[in-house]
């Protein structure tokens, strides 16, 4: 007897997977901290990931440069904003609690709705603007600016969101005519590049055998995640699997407690479940229009 899986089961699990790989990562780099300065890390990640990313591109007949010109100034957007996020993502989480910063994190679907709306035109209900309200009330709560434990390292964590929108929208509008393959390895050989040049502005240090496997570790798993997530994009539907990358935060909690030691504030836990609740919320009644407009098309 065989157990037929749907595809919005399978989408499910990838997405969880893609979620897993990534708070893996964050995990090996956090472990990092104070070991390995924060621009060799990321040279030597980036090398590891740019050279896997290239040569799935050139297996999956992606490596060119057969490129739209309106894609190219998207392509060029989207570096920046993986630059931007790379660094203030990870210098907040080399000083803030594993859980925190991922918290902080899950508000991107909601600003990059409310960004698409504001810069895109994208038609944007009042429901899905309390919604974004609401999640941003969350995210306050999180941060607690002015609160006993406040730091500027809560704002980085702010300010990598931003620059994750601005990667996340560039790749919105890119066309069907650019591989997305070819988008990852860029991308990947950017962030090389740049902080390639800042490094030698610092010191860098001799690897022992546990930071060399944590750096493999970290590099295995963004891969993973990129891989993964570019699989959920393929199978299921994505109103019903963009849900499950909230997964990642009960990841995020679980590896701090046991790997760090760190357990969020009860507010803390309350701005994240806010926030996770105003974007599952928010998706479910993105999932609502698109069938009503489904069913006028019929």
């Amino acid at each position: 007897m065989t157990l037929s899986i749907s595809d919005n089961t399978r989408g499910a699990v990838l997405m969880m997977g893609s979620m897993a790989a990534f708070t893996l990562n964050d995990t090996f780099v956090k472990a990092l901290a104070g070991e390995v300065p924060l621009f060799q890390l990321l040279v030597l990640r980036g090398v590891l990931t740019t050279l896997f990313s290239g040569v799935l591109a050139w297996k999956m007949g992606a490596l060119h440069l057969r490129i739209p010109p309106r894609d190219r100034g998207l392509i060029v957007l989207r570096m920046i904003g993986e630059i931007g996020a790379a660094y203030f993502f990870l210098t907040a989480l080399f000083n803030m609690p594993l859980a925190n910063v991922t918290a902080i994190l899950q508000s991107l679907p909601l600003l990059v709705t409310l960004c698409a709306a504001l810069f895109f035109g994208e038609a944007l209900g009042w429901r899905r603007i309390t919604a974004i309200l609401i999640g941003l009330c969350g995210v306050m709560l999180i941060v607690r600016p002015g609160a006993e434990g406040f730091n500027i390292y809560s704002v980085y964590a702010l300010i990598s969101v931003a620059f994750v929108v601005l990667r996340d929208l560039s790749t919105r509008r890119l066309s069907g005519a650019t591989p997305s393959m070819m988008v990852t390895f860029a991308t990947t050989f950017s962030v090389t590049l740049f902080f390639g040049a800042a490094s030698v502005t610092v010191d860098w240090v001799p690897l022992n055998q546990t930071n060399t496997l944590l750096i493999l570790g970290a590099a295995g798993m963004v891969m993973g995640g990129y891989v993964l997530s570019v699989m959920v994009m393929r199978v299921g539907e994505i109103s019903f699997v963009a849900p499950f990358r909230y997964t990642g935060l009960i990841w995020a909690l679980t590896l701090g407690w046991f790997v760090f030691g760190d357990w969020p504030r009860p507010l803390t836990l309350i701005g994240a479940a806010i926030v996770v609740g105003s974007g599952v919320f928010m998706l479910y009644r993105e999932r609502q229009l698109a069938q009503r407009i489904r069913q006028k098309e019929r």
